[in-house]
């Protein structure tokens, strides 16, 4: 649980609502909406007034393992292998427990993760190959962002803390499995994994233990008392179904013989005795055995769980046997309703009746979930199951009725993303979506091939889904999928252009997105419409201007030129869409103008784009009314003010981007680019102003956002504001969080992170602890990049050189610290601080640098020239309007140094420091 659930689960105690805890936490009512959701998961409760209770018992997440379980039958024997188990775990992080299907090896699993404190479940019967992460995403609740892939989120939740992942039932995703255990035991060296299969996972450092049936004792040959762990588990579940049940022990022992000692074949013995007493049982098996083909060989268990198993099968009555074959379709849990929708003609309470007899037989489990129930078939019955399916020849007509479930199912709950249903929270419809979610893949993997109305509109739901479930990259995989199943071009342009929008949600883009928005180009051709070719050809100019440093090879001006010419010709302007988007894209262009169009957002200095091209986009996107168009538009206002240097313009804009924030639909992958950008320029802006308190509220904000939240990135934005404003102890607390997220995710050095590193390196040296100090400087200045991104380590080193009285380096740190670009959002910090070391240091020239550094554009800046200022001259006027901008702005660190330099106030200073833990200057 995170600092801000618990804060959150604090204030539910409290009986607060979602807009009170929002207004008390200074959220959004969405945000405090998603973290409500998430602590219902953790909390393993169904309501809020449950989880009310929690928090004022002062309880958290249970402990234990999320997700384990509830076995509703005793545990019957297996403790040897339990405690070879464990002390397996203890010795090795990857233990496969391996044996034959019906052998026990979830049961054995499930006892071992009771004696766990903590770890999670995952059950893999329902998932497919593609799916791994997303099972055990949802399990951790965890999702995707677009700085930090799904299985890096994962990464980030497991941590470096003691974890016990169990992957249940590997054999059929085996593949998938090994990969994903290589990669969370490499970068979670707390994880332990224990997984159950047919066969080996293959990973280097696995061990492997077996797990036979139960031995069987020598009952058969003359009578003893029970004694083998088959025998009495038949007969703890015989009693179960028949309580008068009674059988000698040679006779038990017998019956076990004929199964081998497989346990889930006894399972499903012993819950027909109460109809056919023990002698019918042992005829039955006795035929069903000599009917299998091959004789009882190498595969010998297996023939006998097949037996029981088809043995059942025919004791059903026809209705039992139609419906267990129907069953079959569904790959994972399911509850009434769907059975009822993949069975025409049977109503409601016959299908539960039904259900009820299965389950009875032990060949459906049956679990309840907020108080509804849900049922499943084991994979060993329901691949019997699906071989009857096949030889009744239904399988074509039942897997188009799982199809029209699936795809219904998936529309209902794309209805829900945004509204609350039948009295449930909005956010409800995530444990549904995860509750189905399998099914619903499924059932899209086995539609048949080609164009169609249903697996298209069940694959656009599945990217909205997804997209909304923040599995980013699976949202792009279905939206491309739907753009290859549509049944009309204009459905396939939309579905291209989301799946272009989602590239920005995944990261590491490319020129994707511009390449599917040529595709959606060649489909809109296809339906004539000139107003759909025009936006998708002006949208593609658009992403290859704007994004373009995402790309790996930029697009020639010429031919975003070209594209921009032919959009004009294809569209009608008096359309107010075509229109606002012929003007973006216009307006991108005249950033990109061939002087510099290969870098617009690093300009030379003083570049300045035509504004009239640009005044005509942001009008165009606001006669819309569509907040998307209107976010873009003011971008490349923001882009062009500071091209030009002029931050504080740049700053107004984007805080009108902040505003629309709450109007953009956070479940569309349109307003993807949007969001993830507008907190981003957001928060350099500002910085780059010097508004601290803003700059720290937009971090807080994204922290704390759904989709652009809670990553290492997070962190290591949130750590530059609160370090020059003085909060050291909360910058510290998030320095693990931000590097060891970061060396988990294995990703290069980003200029994201440059100025966080930097800010710590000056946070540790101002507390004088000099070798975190060092350390933190050396990680700054380690990447492959390091006059980009060590800009903000120059500038921590003269600020600890101005500290500390270590002048003799004095004017190479000034060079250093003057180097890089004037228009980077840190860049009037370094020539400040530089300027008033030059001051403080004497150096030559020092009040010619101090007179020709600029302070107009950022209010840290000014301060600190204020006080350089005032030092230079002796002016205590100028120390005083130095401290009414660094407490205007929460800078409380300078403004305790501030204060030594004044009279009759430096007690008030040395107290401000101490407060901090900060060392007394030396200057």
């Amino acid at each position: 649980m995170s600092k801000r659930e618990a804060e959150v689960l604090t204030l539910v105690g409290a009986q607060l609502s979602n807009a009170e805890i929002a207004a008390h936490l200074h959220l959004s009512v969405r945000t405090v909406e998603n973290h409500v959701s998430s602590l219902l998961r953790k909390c393993g409760v169904t309501n809020r007034r449950e989880l009310g209770k929690l928090a004022g018992r002062g309880s958290a997440a249970p402990p234990g393992i999320a997700g384990l379980p509830v076995p509703l039958t005793t545990f019957i024997g297996r403790g040897a292998e339990r405690e070879r188990l464990l002390e397996a775990l203890k010795a090795a992080r990857l233990v496969t427990l391996v044996g034959p299907g019906g052998v026990g090896k979830t049961r054995l699993a499930i006892e071992v993760g009771a004696f766990s404190s903590g770890g999670v479940f995952v059950d893999l019967v329902p998932v497919g190959e593609a799916y791994v992460a997303q099972a055990v995403a949802a399990a951790l609740g965890v999702t995707e962002r677009p700085d930090l892939h799904l299985h890096e989120a994962i990464a980030e939740r497991l941590g470096t803390g003691e974890v016990l992942l169990i992957l249940d039932n590997c054999e059929h995703v085996i593949d998938a499995v090994a990969r994903f255990t290589k990669q969370m035991l490499s970068r979670c060296p707390g994880t332990r994994i224990l997984a159950t299969s047919r066969e080996r996972l293959g990973v280097p450092g696995e061990r492997c233990l077996p797990l036979l049936p139960f031995p069987l004792t020598s009952a058969m040959v003359a009578p003893v008392p029970l004694t083998s762990h088959a025998e009495l588990l038949f007969l703890d579940r015989a009693t179960a179904a028949d309580p008068g049940f009674t059988a000698d022990p040679a006779t038990l022992a017998l019956l076990c013989a004929r199964l081998d000692g497989m346990p889930l074949a006894i399972e499903l013995a012993a819950a027909r005795v109460a109809a056919l007493g023990v002698d019918a049982l042992l005829v039955g098996l006795d035929d069903h055995l000599r009917l299998l083909v091959g004789g009882r060989g190498a595969d010998e268990r297996h023939h006998s769980l097949r037996a029981v198993i088809g043995w059942s099968h025919e004791l059903l009555d026809e209705q039992e046997r139609a419906l267990f074959r129907r069953l079959a379709v569904f790959a994972g849990p399911f509850d009434l309703e769907s059975v009822v929708a993949v069975t025409p003609g049977l109503a409601g309470s016959a299908a539960a009746d039904l259900l009820g007899r299965l389950a009875d037989k032990n060949l459906l489990i049956v679990r309840h979930r907020s108080g509804a129930a849900r049922w499943r078939l084991l994979e060993t019955v329901r691949a019997y199951a699906a071989e009857r399916l096949d030889q009744a020849g239904e399988r074509e007509a039942a897997g188009r009725l799982h199809l029209e479930w699936a795809a219904g199912v998936a529309t209902a709950l794309e209805a829900r993303l945004e509204t609350a249903a039948d009295g449930r929270p909005a956010d409800s419809w995530r444990d549904d979506f995860d509750a189905v979610a399998d099914n619903l893949r499924s059932a899209l993997a086995w539609a048949p091939d080609g164009p169609g109305h249903l697996p298209h509109r069940l694959a656009r739901s599945l990217g909205h889904l997804t997209y909304a479930r923040r599995f980013l990259e699976e949202a792009l995989g279905h939206y491309e999928t739907a753009a290859r199943r549509a049944p009309t071009p204009r459905e396939a342009v939309a579905d291209l252009r989301a799946a272009a929008d989602c590239t920005f949600a995944v990261g590491d883009i490319g020129r994707q997105p511009f390449e599917l928005l040529l595709k959606a180009v060649g489909r809109a051709r296809e339906t004539g419409d000139g107003d759909l070719t025009a936006i998708t050809l002006a949208c593609a100019v658009s992403a290859a201007c704007r994004h373009h440093a995402e790309f790996e090879e930029v697009v020639p001006y010429a031919s975003k030129a070209g594209l921009l010419a032919q959009a004009r010709a294809a569209g009608d302007p008096a359309n107010p869409t075509v229109a606002a988007h012929l003007a973006a894209a216009a307006a991108w262009m005249a950033t990109a103008a061939p002087a510099h169009a290969q870098a617009p957002r690093t300009a030379a200095r003083g570049d300045r784009a035509d504004p009239a091209p640009i005044a005509a986009a942001v009008e165009a996107s606001r006669a819309t009314g569509d907040p998307v168009l209107l976010s873009a538009a003011l971008d490349i206002e923001t882009l062009a003010a500071l091209q030009s240097e002029r931050r504080r313009h740049a700053c107004r804009v984007t805080g009108r981007r902040l505003s629309l924030l709450e109007s953009l639909p956070r479940h569309a992958p349109a307003a993807c680019p949007e969001i993830v950008d507008t907190f981003r320029m957001a928060f350099y802006g500002l910085l780059s102003v010097g508004d601290l308190p803003a700059a720290l509220n937009v971090a807080r904000q994204a922290m704390d956002d759904d989709l652009v939240g809670g990553s290492y990135l997070a962190a290591a934005h949130l750590i530059t504001p609160l370090v020059l404003t003085g909060r050291f102890d909360e910058a510290m607390s998030l320095e693990t969080k931000m590097w060891e997220g970061w060396q988990r995710v294995d990703r290069p050095f980003g200029p994201q992170l440059g100025p966080a590193v930097g800010a710590l390196a000056l946070a540790h040296g101002l507390r004088g602890d000099s070798d975190a100090a060092h350390l933190w400087r050396s990680r700054a200045l380690n990447p492959p990049d390091r006059q980009r991104y060590a800009r903000f380590t120059a500038f921590a080193d003269a600020r600890l050189a101005l500290h500390h009285g270590r002048f003799e380096k004095a004017a190479e740190l000034v060079d250093s610290a003057l180097t890089g670009s004037p228009t980077a959002a840190t860049a009037p910090y370094r020539a400040a601080i530089v300027a008033e070391l030059a001051v403080v240091a004497g150096l030559p020239g020092a009040a010619d640098r101090l007179a020709a550094t600029s302070a107009d554009e950022n209010d840290w800046a000014a301060a600190c020239l204020a006080r350089a200022r005032g030092r230079l001259h002796e002016d205590h006027g100028q120390f005083r309007i130095a401290l009414e901008i660094w407490e205007r702005i929460d800078a409380r660190f300078e403004h305790a140094c501030t204060l030594l330099l004044l009279p009759g106030r430096a007690d008030e200073g040395i107290r401000g420091l101490a407060e901090l833990g900060c060392v007394p200057p030396k200057t």
